[in-house]
């Protein structure tokens, strides 16, 4: 089945035209609703069939499927066994007495979401989660809230009726969750409906509820930004100054936890360390390592390395760099290392030239690399991913 949103995975749920804008000025500051108007934009994603065979017929443990109900406390107990897994039963008779099914994670149950999500991390560089919320006709799942990371919403079928309000939090970082009580909705902002094929943005921070809206249930998917911080660049620059400054990694003075800790001397000490830091720091150390966490992170996208491993390497055959799996080359001495997802791969650092044609985007026959071993260059690529099949 075609799946047009990987062409242009943002520009796809937002519109083309919009994604220099989101970048420029609403992204992580407002949200965005767009009604594109098509019922059927998302056919082939995802369908509440699509659900139903998950939840009927997966064997799903505790954490992977939710029930939430805004009018009353649902307990998981009331629907996981004791030995950890869902009871369909119970699901279906809570879902059909109003409660909200949510699927967690559910790019690791549906391939379609997970290509997605490969997509939008190609634009983002941050890992993107899933969850799926199927809530039946005149409900609400969550009581007014906010989310500590941006979410995408994708209507896919029935209508929800959404309510943003303000932040109380601007930019949460991920363990700022929101706390009943404390966090106050404050004013009524926005009121909007989304219908199937509509998509809404909306930042981490700001308050929103949303309840069926019309006589068919509402299924949706939350696509979760999980991103990295300047906080989190700079605490990993912060480490690497410390491995080439010995002041840095001194111990703490003796007593600074006692009554009477003399502070106004710490606290110099501290000024004159952060004016090293601020001299030291370097940006390219620190984002490597951030991008090779990031990296190495992501599991490896090599659909067909199973079936096809007794199949030869063709000189003459076609490959091409997968455009959605990220990478980075380094050279360790006289050996270069692809930085790919789940671990790394090592050439010989004359086959540089080889290995920048093969991921160059543009197809490649083996025995036309160059390569000390085109073939099992070419192998090694395509075992984690980094290349496919033309």
């Amino acid at each position: 089945m075609s799946e047009p949103w990987l062409n242009d995975p943002l520009g796809y749920l937002i519109g083309p035209e919009r994604v220099a804008d989101f970048f420029a000025r609403i992204y992580e500051s407002e949200a965005l609703i767009v009604a594109h108007g098509q019922p059927k934009r998302f056919e082939g994603l995802l369908s509440l069939d699509a659900v139903d065979r998950i939840v009927t017929s997966v064997d799903l443990r505790e954490g992977q499927l939710d029930l939430a109900d805004a009018s009353k406390q649902l307990r998981r107990s009331d629907y996981v066994d004791a030995a950890g897994y869902v009871d369909r039963g119970a699901v279906a008779e809570m879902h059909r007495g109003g409660a909200t099914v949510i699927l967690q994670q559910a790019h690791q149950l549906e391939p379609s979401l997970g290509r997605l999500c490969r997509g939008l991390e190609h634009v983002f560089s941050c890992h993107m989660q899933t969850n799926l919320y199927l809530t039946p006709p005149n409900a609400q799942g969550f009581r007014t809230h906010y989310d500590n990371h941006d979410v995408i919403v994708i209507q896919v079928e029935g209508e929800k009726a959404w309510r943003l309000y303000e932040k109380p939090v601007d930019t949460p970082y991920r363990g700022e969750d929101f706390q009943l009580g404390t966090h106050q909705s404050g004013e009524l902002k926005q009121e909007f409906v989304l219908k199937a094929g509509d998509v809404a943005y909306v930042p981490r921070g700001l308050m929103h509820d949303a309840m069926t809206s019309g006589g068919e249930p509402s299924l949706h998917i939350t696509i979760g930004l999980i991103t990295r911080t300047w906080a989190d660049l700079m605490l990993e620059a912060v480490s690497e100054v410390a491995l080439r400054s010995p002041e840095l990694r001194r111990s703490l003075p003796a007593g600074y936890a006692n009554p009477g800790f003399d502070r106004a001397k710490a606290g110099k000490q501290l000024n004159d360390l952060a004016a090293l830091v601020a001299k030291e720091i370097q940006l390219d150390p620190a984002l490597d390592l951030t991008i090779d966490n990031f990296i190495r992170s992501r599991p490896a996208f090599n659909r067909g390395a199973i079936r096809d491993a007794s199949k030869p390497i063709g000189e003459n055959e076609s490959f091409r760099a997968d455009r959605f799996t990220p990478y980075r080359i380094a050279e360790d001495g006289d050996v270069l290392v692809v930085v790919a997802p789940g671990g790394e791969l090592k050439f010989a650092h004359g086959d540089r030239a080889a290995l920048d044609r093969a991921l160059s985007g543009k197809p490649f026959k083996p025995g036309e690399l160059g390569a000390s071993d085109g073939a099992h260059m070419t192998a090694q690529l395509l075992a984690y991913g980094l290349v496919t099949r033309v």
